[in-house]
This record gives structure tokens, C-alpha cells and sequence, in this order.
């Protein structure tokens, strides 16, 4: 029988020999990706009428994500994931990521081996690029940092403030889910510190665990948009709430908005299991975010291209900012939206 690999101390690879291991699995994708992981900075080609779209984000941990029931695998792939995700949300399509890590001494190489693995498996559903990064040490605890670099034709960069009288709102996937997998990934954390002999039963919630584990973003939405010639007029990812991204979509384009309560898309398990933990279902879709669906408007003329799209729901229309900010309960009452998601600060 073959012993097991033994995990290298980080302090004996370096940070040097860390940076070559990432680089010798690093594959690229894309011919404007000139030089990779290696030098000083990578260097990237732009293209004549295109423009350069740029994301950066932060994932730490403690508080955006819990090793107790993140596989550092999983950690790795959606640290990707949620960058390219805001990239789509501009109409672009992502083509190059950076990454850069600061981890405590506690995590060995195989460690860090793992959380490159779900990076590269991102990069390469995705055909993105990793062009490199930073690593240094952290006194405590990992944090993640990814730049994603995209690139689109001017023309069609979609920004929030687009956003016009009578268009409609649509949002792609089901919402609600992932905050309820984190729901239920709480509850059994709390119950393995109670007694470490009880093991988590997840099977009945797997959809919606996999939903906040290891989430999706929307890459071929944005190639539906450039096949049928669809330009959505606004666009945001559901990332803290769906209430809170219209809101900034209502802010960024001076408007109001109606959706109505029955057309938002909620899965049956992230329905059943809101009732378990007797939330409301519709709350969770207005405010658990990290579905990073995407949520944009289109004008109408594009209605009957967008109609038979099993993943795009029509959920509501743009009012004049005068008309509020309101959702349309089934018994037809109005209730002013609240927008209560995640809040950076208010800790």
C-alpha cells in the first residue's frame, strides 16, 4: 500500500516555487493573451472598435465564505465564477482573470493545490485565461482577490443607466436558492458543533447547496443576446438580492419599477425548504442573493425573440421614477419593494 502525499509547507516551497506550480497548470485560451503568469504584468492585445471591460472582487474568508462546508475546490471555482459574472452583466464576454491570494500558514501546499483546481476547472469551462496574480502570507485566515478583464464592441456595452419607460424586466434562472443552501448549510454546521458523531444529510437539499457551493454564471446569455441581435437597454447580477439590483438599476437610470410577485422564479426546493424554515419564499428571492443570475431590460419589440426562452422570465416592466418601486402581490395588492440584502460594513 502506497503512503499518502504528505502536504508541503508553503514556507519550504516559497513564493517563487508556488508561482511556477500555479503556472505549469495553467493553461491558455485566447490568442490576444500575448503573456501569462511570469513576468512583471501580463500582456493582452486589444482589439480595433472593442473595449476593454475590468471587474475586481474580494472573497474573505470569515466572511464571505466558511471552510467548514467549503471545499477549498469549490472556494476556487466560484471565486471565478462571481468575477465573470459581473463581466456578463456589461454584455461582454470575459477572456482573462488575475489572481491573487494572501493565505495563513495553517493552509499546506496541497491546500492551495486544491483551491487552484477549482480556479483552472472555472477558467476552463469558461475559456478564460489566468494571467497571473500576487501570493503573500495573512496573519489569519485566506483571502481570494480576481480581476477579470473582458472585452466587447462599444455599441454594445450594457450599463445600468439604459433602463426606459415601459421596458421589460427580466431575470434569467431562479432566484432565492443559494441563500437558501447557505440556510441550510448553517443549520448543520450548528448542529455538527452541538455533536461532531451527527453527519450532515444533505441529499434532500442538493440543488440548492450546489446553488451556493458552486454557482454558475450566465455566459450564454450574452451569446443568445449577439445571435439574435438583442441589445438589453440595462443589466446588473443578482448578487445581493433582486430587490436590491433593481433598485440600483432604478437609481442608475432615474426610473420606477413594477414586477409582480407570481412571474419571480423560485424553485420547488428553495420553495419547500423557505416553508421548512418558515421564511417566505418570496423574501428569499427579493433578498438572499448570490444567485448571480442576470437581471436586465429589454425593449419590447424584443418580446417575442425572448418569449420562448425557458431560462428568461419576464417579470415586470419600468415605470416613470415617479411611480415608486413596487411589487404586485397575486391578489393585485401593491406593496412598496424594501430592499434588505447583503450590506458590506454592517457588521
Amino acid at each position: 500500500m502506497s503512503k499518502k502525499k504528505q502536504p508541503e509547507e508553503l514556507s519550504e516551497l516559497g513564493e517563487f516555487g508556488l508561482i511556477d506550480q500555479i503556472a505549469s497548470k495553467t493553461k491558455l485560451f485566447h490568442p490576444e493573451t500575448k503573456l501569462g503568469i511570469g513576468d512583471d504584468a501580463a500582456i493582452i492585445q486589444t482589439k480595433e472598435a472593442q473595449q476593454l471591460v475590468c471587474s475586481t472582487d474580494l472573497l474573505i474568508e470569515g466572511t464571505h465564505f466558511n471552510l467548514m462546508y467549503m471545499p477549498l475546490k469549490h472556494l476556487g471555482y466560484k471565486a471565478i465564477v462571481v468575477n465573470l459574472s459581473d463581466i456578463y452583466a456589461m454584455n461582454a464576454l470575459a477572456s482573462q482573470v488575475t489572481v491573487s491570494i494572501a493565505v495563513s500558514n495553517r493552509f499546506s501546499l496541497q491546500a492551495i493545490e486544491e483551491l487552484y483546481k477549482g480556479i483552472h476547472l472555472a477558467c476552463e469551462r469558461y475559456k478564460v485565461d489566468l494571467v497571473g496574480g500576487d501570493t503573500s502570507s495573512s496573519p489569519s485566515g485566506l483571502c481570494i482577490s480576481v480581476t477579470a478583464i473582458g472585452f466587447a464592441n462599444s455599441e454594445k456595452i450594457t450599463q445600468r443607466t439604459g433602463a426606459k419607460h415601459n421596458d421589460l424586466i427580466c431575470v434569467t434562472g431562479d432566484l432565492g436558492a443559494a441563500y437558501m443552501g447557505l440556510q441550510v448549510l448553517e443549520r448543520e454546521k450548528e448542529v455538527f458543533q452541538q455533536n461532531s458523531q451527527i453527519q450532515p444529510d444533505l441529499a434532500s437539499y442538493a440543488y440548492i447547496v450546489e446553488r451556493q457551493l458552486k454557482p454558475e454564471a450566465q455566459k450564454q446569455l450574452i451569446e443568445f443576446f449577439d445571435q439574435q441581435n438583442i441589445q438589453p437597454t440595462s443589466m446588473i447580477d443578482v448578487s445581493d438580492g433582486l430587490a436590491s439590483e433593481l433598485f440600483h438599476i432604478c437609481k442608475a437610470s432615474n426610473c420606477g419599477v413594477q414586477i409582480y410577485e407570481e412571474k419571480i422564479p423560485i424553485d420547488q426546493q428553495t420553495h419547500s425548504t423557505a416553508l421548512e424554515m418558515n421564511l417566505s419564499p418570496t423574501m428569499c428571492a427579493l433578498n438572499g442573493g448570490e444567485d448571480y443570475e442576470l437581471l436586465f431590460t429589454i425593449n419590447q419589440k424584443d418580446f417575442e425573440t425572448l418569449k420562448d426562452q425557458k431560462n428568461i422570465h419576464i417579470i415586470g416592466h419600468i415605470t416613470e421614477a415617479e411611480a415608486g418601486k413596487n411589487l404586485v402581490t397575486p391578489n393585485e395588492t401593491v406593496v412598496p419593494l424594501q430592499a434588505q440584502g447583503f450590506k458590506h460594513f454592517n457588521t
